[in-house]
């Protein structure tokens, strides 16, 4: 396992990181169809998942609707872990009950969350604050300034951004710099070789502020794990029942098929092949992996050794084509007597 920095902040986490959206499930809607692990499973994946060298965990509060958070916090307290040796993220946003002001992203429900959050963790203070997606009636002023106190309070050590368009992001640590509040850190963000939607402006974006990428999904809901083929899936994957996040599944069906290659030539399965091709993408700092059991998690822990060569890469670009989009194709042209 190999670790990386965390944008400027000297912070170091592990370049994989462990998500729990598989943790709990029971009686809590389309959670159910996504993992139902109970205590003792969750604490085999933790276990397994430290052992190999992840010190970087994920979760957040509608994850299962506090359960997911409520067993990662007793499985580190089953197994023994230092609080002090893994860097815990969880999420404010979603809808936790049918109270007016149980979501969003105001100064109220920022601070509840965490406290709630914290209750259910166990833990006096959390690594990572993602805000979990857009709040369209509270000011990004508002929001930038309720995170730099929550921070300030000690509770939040770090703030990071869930599925923000790019200029809101870059609107917020323009906001941050200004004010002298706490900027954020990093990005999560839905990426895989089937949907590099980020790449536009998301990735130059993150780049210029210098914020670390934690790319959610790698594998696409499963479709690049290599149980779908053109031919059939195989039973008991999420997609059947959770058809989530949206792809193109012509070019899915590609890539497999492109994967599969790679993978026998490398003697290595499908989806470490394409963990590995997001995990050596340009800005990613740590690629979330989530497991229904150990023996998949394991699997794809060994992802980490897999080095896609650049014949690799380009027979992987070769069809999974990020479409030019304006201004960037105008931009590229218009730059190119600077080259």
């Amino acid at each position: 396992m190999n670790y990386n920095y965390v944008g400027e902040t000297g912070l170091v986490v592990s370049e994989l990181c462990l998500g729990t959206m598989t943790f709990g499930g029971q009686n809590a809607g389309m959670w159910e169809s996504i993992g139902k692990l109970q205590q003792q499973e969750v604490n085999d994946i933790i276990k397994t998942a430290v052992e190999a060298g992840i010190n970087f965990i994920d979760t957040a509060n509608v994850y299962s609707f506090g359960q997911s958070e409520q067993l990662l916090g007793q499985s580190l307290i089953d197994l023994g872990i230092p609080r002090d040796q893994v860097v815990i993220a969880t999420k404010v946003l979603g809808r936790m009950d049918p109270r007016p002001n149980s979501a969003g992203l105001s100064r109220y429900h920022i601070f509840n969350s965490v406290e709630a959050s914290l209750k259910r963790l166990q833990m006096e203070y959390i690594d990572i604050l993602y805000v979990h997606g857009v709040d369209p009636v509270t000011s990004i002023e508002q929001i930038v300034h309720s995170l730099n106190d929550i921070v300030a309070s000690g509770k939040v050590r770090y703030i990071a951004i869930c599925n923000w368009p790019a200029w809101m992001v870059a609107t917020a640590q323009e906001i941050a710099k200004r004010n002298g509040w706490q900027p954020f850190i990093g990005l999560q963000y839905y990426y895989s070789a089937v949907s590099r939607d980020i790449e536009h402006e998301l990735v130059p974006m993150a780049k210029h502020h210098k914020l670390a990428i934690f790319p959610w999904s790698p594998l696409a809901g499963g479709f690049l794990s290599g149980k779908f083929t053109r031919e059939g899936s195989s039973a008991g994957s999420r997609r059947e029942s959770f058809d989530f996040p949206p792809i193109d599944k012509e070019k899915a069906y590609d890539l497999v098929d492109v994967f599969s290659g790679i993978a026998a030539a490398h003697e290595v399965t499908v989806a470490q092949v394409a963990l590995a091709w997001v995990r050596q993408q340009p800005g990613v700092t740590s690629t979330i992996i989530g497991a229904k059991s150990t023996a998949q998690l394991t699997d794809n822990l060994q992802s980490v050794k897999v080095q896609l060569t650049a014949g690799d890469l380009q027979k992987i670009d070769e069809v999974s084509p990020l479409p030019k989009q304006y201004p960037g194709w105008m931009v590229e042209r218009q730059s190119a007597y600077r080259m």
